[in-house]
């Protein structure tokens, strides 16, 4: 920001003595348009000091992909976004034969297994599994009566689900990829961690008979953001963080003002 253009210097008239027409070394009082040194970068320093920024739903060092930030008024927004509970979607990577530490594939390795009976169909049953089960906590947590019409038109709206403060919730999971010993999945939830996700990973891998570490976790999507609206490191800039804000600007306005009201 403080690269950016500044506005030109406020003008002011001085009256500066300078030699008259008529020469013998007489001086005269000329009225003169001057800049006002005050406003002068030198003397007022950097125009921009106090910029409070905010983060978003955080991701760890072992993860990548979207990270919401704000930027002054847009620190209000983003609490008023996570008030909103949207749901996160992530790419996650998976490896069966292993377990480690931290269920990562550059922790501690702990222990090694056969996986070659694993198939594709035997994993998306587990997958099937796992979406049931968090489906009914999510209708338990979201706290409404699903015989009302209030459900029917949330329903309709896509707005079931938690509007407190829940145990993780995966709302959807698939299988994206299927080659042994490697596997992809894509994964919508609420209130997660990214160790949540690793830990996920190495239970479907238990689930199957075998053990499976994590080998990426990436966010493709975080409430209203996705990675088209992302900009990589190369595009640190102020004209692209501008336009970046104009672009996401109506439609934060937009899922906030359906959301809560």
């Amino acid at each position: 920001l403080n690269a950016a253009p500044r506005r030109a210097p406020r003008q002011q008239i001085r009256f500066l003595p300078t030699p008259a027409a008529s020469g013998g070394g007489a001086l005269e009082l000329v009225p003169t348009m001057v800049p006002v040194l005050a406003e002068h970068p030198l003397v007022q320093g950097p125009r921009f000091r106090r910029l409070k920024i905010g983060a978003g739903h955080r991701l760890d060092v072992k993860a990548s992909g979207v990270f919401v930030l704000g930027v002054g008024h847009g620190n209000k927004l983003l609490t008023d976004l996570y008030n909103c509970h949207l749901t996160k979607v992530y790419t996650v990577g998976g490896m069966f034969g292993k377990a480690t530490d931290d269920f990562s594939d550059t922790g501690k390795l702990i222990e090694k297994t056969t996986f070659d009976h694993i198939t594709r169909e035997k994993l998306e049953r587990i997958l099937a599994v796992i979406q049931g089960t968090n489906h009914k906590a999510l209708l338990m947590y979201s706290n409404i009566d699903m015989q009302t019409q209030e459900a029917y038109e949330l329903a309709v709206k896509g707005l079931i689900r938690p509007m407190d403060k829940s145990p993780p919730i995966i709302t959807a999971i698939r299988c994206l990829q299927f080659a042994l010993p490697e596997f992809q999945l894509e994964i919508h939830c609420l209130h997660e961690t990214q160790q949540y996700l690793r830990k996920t990973v190495h239970e479907i891998g238990l689930e199957l008979k075998s053990s499976a570490v994590c080998t990426q976790v990436r966010r493709t999507r975080d409430g209203v953001f996705t990675l088209d609206d992302a900009l990589p490191r190369t595009q640190w800039d102020l004209q692209s963080i501008r336009d970046a804000i104009r672009n996401c600007r109506l439609k934060v306005e937009t899922e906030i003002e359906k959301t809560l009201g």
